[in-house]
């Protein structure tokens, strides 16, 4: 979730840069810089961590331009550092960049063979380098970034700023969205529009495959074959929250949209396809002490415990290992019997929720091995871990957590695979098989998304109820756990998550007419036992909302409504679902006039207990 900022005109580009990055903050990252053209040489400036540790820099000097580029990073390939922050620059070039460039190795390798240097372990550096050898080819600078694309395979978000060409500034986009911004006397560009509404609303935002063109006097684009296109001007009259939530009427709308992106981001970098095998770098503790571990133990607290809950199913299949599940809350004061050599697992969005950081020192205090999954990067629990995995959700500002609980359970898929192939419990094309599955993910995800009328057309229908049952058996209890919260989270109206095979011990008591039931029930090996729960609902006279999988007819006569999921493994069928029962509870909680991202009497971030 970095952040892009671009400015040619007449006024100080160092100022105009700053005031962009402050305004791209609320993205995330771990470090910030700028390139300015001051008297026809590029000056360089980064700094880690915060944007005022760079603005504190800059006041040491006068920095003074009329053409630059900033950014602000979160880090994937490589850690934070002033080696790794951008702009990254090839002799006379600099660029920034969002996404990851994922042949970038196979690009280095051969850019090294020519000669160039390497300053930084980033994939960005490998795109200044291609601009500068295209550059030095002849090409002018918008027809050297369209070669020089042409090269890559991934996501991209790119502006880029050559000495040779005071004038232009270039963009180019590919899976990560990228706004050209044109006022009276100077033109931008961002990641989005925030940065762009204190100085124009008449914006431009480029297409997949676009290189963006912008100078003192207009914007303009050309496609791939290096052809004038037209992309319409858009008039902005968002305001300055409104942009951040990129037109959305709520964050956690929003938020529940970029999940394919924060699932591809979360995996990128981190798998090797040909071994059948993820690459964690990040978790640095001991290879032999997760192989070997006595105990794996999962710690969390609300959406992030059934995150935890989900991956319980998924490392006792993937690694074939027993896996203890606790409440942050209730671990800590327990005595829990962890041991030394155990692995814990600590689980937050926000990596400062009191309690499974108070478990975490406990389980270390024993003796444990200790492996953080957080979003938030230099988080206390990052901070105090053996390992950290972060989730490169960006920044959840929603209350009711979303696209950090899908992340968190591609972070535990990936630890799993890591395991089991550590463990020979995988073989190489066995996780080649489940790395097929997991990267279909983004795609199933996107089609759930774009069906969300339907969605709204079952909330209409059920909005005015007081309470909702949701069931699922196996690894989708928890996904009737988590659906559940979410609903009374951003609705207020009561809802209880339950195993399907528990209903009839007690639950199913509360049943009648006035009580919707979630069913969940893809096909897996457990769908005629979920079927047969969901009769037992039906004779009730319950309505009954069904979840299932493509294909699948036969519970168009049995449920009130039914939603498909796209026909997937058992154990990956979680997300999809998770996603679709996210958006009926926003809607329902819309519908009914709540404030869907501040929910009365909750807070983001529990830091007390």
């Amino acid at each position: 979730m970095c952040g892009i900022i671009g400015y040619i005109g007449h006024a100080n580009a160092t100022d105009v840069l700053i005031d962009g990055l402050r305004r791209l903050e609320y993205r995330g990252y771990d470090s910030a810089g700028i390139a300015v053209l001051q008297h026809g040489r590029l000056e360089v400036r980064q700094r880690v961590g915060k944007l005022r540790n760079l603005e504190e820099a800059l006041k040491q000097e006068d920095l003074v331009g009329t053409a630059g580029i900033g950014h602000t990073r979160w880090a994937t390939h490589g850690r934070p550092s002033e080696d790794n922050a951008h702009p990254h620059r090839s002799g006379n070039v600099v660029i920034v960049h969002n996404g990851i460039i994922e042949n970038y190795l196979v690009l280095k390798q051969r850019l090294e063979c020519d000669g160039y240097h390497f300053e930084s372990e980033t994939d960005t550096e490998v795109i200044a380098h291609l601009l500068a050898r295209s550059m030095a080819e002849g090409r002018s600078l918008p027809q050297a970034l369209l070669a020089t694309v042409q090269e890559l395979r991934g996501s991209y978000a790119i502006a880029g700023l050559c000495g040779s060409d005071p004038d232009t500034l270039v963009a180019a986009r590919s899976g990560c969205s990228l706004v050209l911004g044109q006022s009276q006397d100077a033109s931008f560009l961002a990641s989005d529009v925030t940065p762009l509404l204190p100085y124009t609303r008449n914006v431009m935002f480029l297409e997949d495959g676009d290189i963006g063109i912008v100078t003192r006097h207009g914007i303009t684009a050309i496609d791939r074959e290096g052809r004038p296109v037209f992309r319409d001007r858009v008039a902005i009259d968002w305001n300055a929250e409104e942009a951040e939530r990129g037109g959305y009427p709520h964050f956690m709308l929003k938020e529940i949209h970029e999940q394919p992106q924060a699932i591809l981001d979360t995996l990128r970098g981190r798998y090797r396809y040909d071994e059948g095998e993820a690459d964690l770098g990040d978790v640095t503790i001991p290879p032999d002490a997760l192989m070997n571990a006595g105990q794996i133990w999962i710690v969390a607290c609300g959406t992030s415990w059934h995150a935890g809950l989900v991956g319980k199913y998924l490392f006792e299949e993937l690694i074939r290992k027993p896996v203890q599940v606790d409440i942050g809350s209730e671990f800590r004061y327990r005595k829990a019997m962890v041991r030394k050599g155990d692995v814990l697992l600590a689980l937050s969005q926000s990596g400062e929720t009191a309690d499974t950081l108070g478990a975490m020192r406990e389980a270390k205090r024993l003796g444990a091995y200790v492996v953080s999954v957080v979003n938030v990067v230099g988080s206390t629990m990052a901070r105090e871990s053996d390992g950290v995995l972060y989730t490169r959700c960006g920044p959840e500002i929603s209350v009711a957590s979303t696209k950090a609980f899908t992340g968190q359970i591609i972070a535990l898929y990936l630890l799993a695979l890591h395991i089991g192939r550590g463990r020979n419990v995988l073989s190489r094309d066995k996780g080649q098989w489940w790395l097929d599955q997991c990267l279909a993910l983004p795609g199933q995800v996107e089609h759930v998304i774009k069906r969300d009328a339907e969605l709204l057309s079952v909330a209409k229908r059920f909005y005015q109820k007081d309470n909702f049952l949701y069931l699922g058996r196996g690894i989708h209890y928890p996904i009737a756990l988590e659906g559940a919260l979410k609903l009374k989270e951003i609705s207020y109206i009561h809802a209880e998550g339950y195993a399907a095979g528990e209903m009839k011990h007690g639950p199913i008591a509360l049943i009648d007419e006035n009580m919707p039931v979630v069913v969940l029930a893809p096909r897996d090996r457990l769908y005629p036992k979920t079927v047969s729960n969901l009769m037992e609902v039906k004779t009730r006279n319950a309505p009954v909302i069904a979840f299932t999988s493509e294909g699948d007819h036969d519970l168009d006569a049995l449920a009130d409504c039914v939603f498909t999921i796209p026909d997937t493994l058992a154990l990956l069928s979680a997300i999809p679902l998770t996603v679709a029962l996210q958006l009926l509870a926003y809607h329902i909680g819309a519908l009914r006039n709540i404030d869907v991202d501040r929910p009365r009497n909750l807070a983001k971030s529990v830091t007390v207990e």
